[in-house]
């Protein structure tokens, strides 16, 4: 149990971590990039939403294989 909370706060820490990075580096293209996202339709956002979960998916899967 230990190890798989371990492991959780390590994933959330990455994902923070690549998730902070284009907003340091270059703030006005991932302004632009939310704009575009806000004004999105929820199917496409939906749609980004699943592709990025089975990506993720794929990823783990051949990682812990």
């Amino acid at each position: 149990m230990h190890e798989l909370f371990q492991s959780l706060l390590v994933g959330a820490s990455l994902l923070l971590i690549v998730e902070g990075i284009l907003p340091f580096l270059v703030p006005d293209i991932w302004r632009k990039i939310m704009f575009k996202a806000i004004a999105s339709s929820n199917l496409n956002l939906r749609i980004l939403g699943s592709v990025s979960m089975l990506l993720g998916l794929f990823l783990l899967y051949l990682v812990r294989s």
